[in-house]
């Protein structure tokens, strides 16, 4: 577990930052694959943790929810459209196409089982000193989170910071496989360019301290 920030803490639950969760003061954003649970739990055993939320309910993002939540007693949040997918663990069917062979893979062997949603969370709501941020696109509850203070950003899947297939670091839109509205998404990354981050944390790819680097992407994907 990595020290990012005052009460910010990375878990990297695959090598190169490939799949990311946080902690934020005592609530962890997401839960990586099922296979991540003890990996999490460790990293958490000397932590304060008394709440579980979900940026998402892609498999790679609530993959360890209901364990974590079981094992530690803690509640389940997320936005109102992520409510039935992460209760139901049927965490594909937003995709453009949940046949394909890599969806079908990640709802086999990636998504954990559905896990009780305690509380809806919305734009504006405060969870572990961070401003709840709607950014739908990527999939159509998604959350991100932003603490002004720091100006510190927890990302979520809006973008990454890596090239999913050669993990080489660099700012990427999330891959349309699995991104249920990719022009929404591009409003959303408008969204939190906004914001003016100072350091921004993704579900997928290493902490990157920005130095217009969101900025340049941004006029990037613009163009397109």
């Amino acid at each position: 577990m990595k020290n990012i920030a005052k009460d910010v803490y990375q878990i990297s639950v695959l090598p190169r930052n490939s799949i990311n969760c946080y902690l934020i003061e005592d609530v962890l954003i997401d839960a990586a694959i099922r296979s991540s649970a003890s990996k999490i739990l460790n990293a958490l055993k000397d932590k304060k943790v008394n709440t579980h939320v979900l940026t998402h309910a892609h498999a790679d993002h609530q993959g360890s929810s209901k364990i974590i939540c079981d094992t530690l007693k803690i509640p389940l949040w997320c936005s109102e459209p992520e409510k039935q997918a992460a209760e139901s663990g049927n965490v594909t069917t937003e995709y453009p196409n949940p046949n394909n062979i890599i969806s079908k893979f990640q709802a086999k062997i990636w998504a954990g089982k559905g896990c009780e949603v305690t509380k809806i969370i919305k734009e504006g709501d405060i969870v572990g000193g961070f401003t709840v941020i709607e950014t739908p696109g990527h999939s159509t509850g998604h959350l991100s989170f932003f603490r002004e203070n720091d100006r510190l950003l927890i990302v979520g899947d809006v973008m990454t910071n890596m090239n999913l297939l050669t993990t080489v670091p660099g700012l990427h839109e999330p891959p349309s496989l699995f991104t249920t509205n990719r022009q929404q998404n591009r409003e959303s990354i408008k969204k939190l360019a906004g914001l003016k981050p100072k350091i921004l944390c993704f579900g997928h790819g290493p902490v990157l301290v920005n130095n217009s680097e969101l900025d340049r992407f941004l006029d990037k994907i613009t163009a397109i």
